[in-house]
């Protein structure tokens, strides 16, 4: 009885996720069915700079590589942060499941989960931007990762912008307001003056509050 009990922990060191693929063509039992028999990986949370040598490198030490598949981001067509790991035989990926997920690669914890088997296309991020989904939301500065999520980035690039255009309206003002002032040509805006609305710019960007839009997205959420 202790050996019978003692075997049935396996499959769960090994096995897949709950993860389901909402762009899978099929039902999520055929999905289930094709993972219990695939030689493929899903590989996540890799760097950006994280070259497909390396993980090469680190895969093989659990069997023979048949091909790596790199993620790429849709519009850059650069390296966004996944993989997909081959191999000949579904019980290398079993072992890749229990030896390799959750160890570090580039100083990153990496996962892995059992994939139902590449298809074309599935090598490019389907975040807004081009990249994964998970970095659309990200709050945190991640420099594995391209630095700050993509709806921060926009959110700031906007925030400058408009920030310009206050600023440079200053230049557009009537006759006899304070461009004509200036323009006399004894009174201009000094250096100084300068480097005061360039530290005002500065204060209003620290001062910016937090978007409300910016989530954390639940693991369940987090798409290739």
């Amino acid at each position: 009885m202790a050996r019978s009990g003692t075997t049935s922990l396996f499959p769960s060191l090994g096995g897949p996720s709950p993860y389901f693929d909402k762009k899978f063509n099929g039902t999520r039992e055929e999905f289930v069915r094709l993972q219990k028999q695939s030689s493929t990986l899903y590989v996540g949370n890799l760097s950006f700079y994280t070259t497909e040598e390396q993980i090469y490198e680190l895969f093989s030490k659990c069997g023979e590589i048949k091909r790596i598949i790199m993620g790429l981001d849709r519009q850059k067509k650069t390296p966004c942060g996944f993989c997909f790991v081959e191999y000949y035989h579904h019980q290398n990926a079993l072992h890749c499941m229990q030896f390799i997920d959750g160890t570090k690669l580039d100083d990153r914890v990496i996962r892995t989960d059992i994939d139902p088997g590449f298809t074309q296309d599935r090598q490019y991020g389907r975040g807004r931007s081009g990249g994964q989904v998970r970095d659309e939301f990200r709050k945190e500065y991640d420099a594995g990762r391209g630095g700050w999520g993509h709806d921060r980035t926009a959110y700031e690039r906007r925030q400058n912008e408009a920030i310009r255009e206050n600023y440079g309206s200053l230049h557009g003002l009537p006759a006899g307001s304070q461009s004509d002032y200036y323009a006399t040509g004894s009174n201009r805006p000094t250096a100084k003056r300068g480097r005061e609305i360039d530290e005002d710019l500065d204060e209003r960007r620290v001062r910016r509050p937090n978007n409300p839009r910016f989530r954390e997205r639940s693991p369940a959420e987090d798409d290739y």
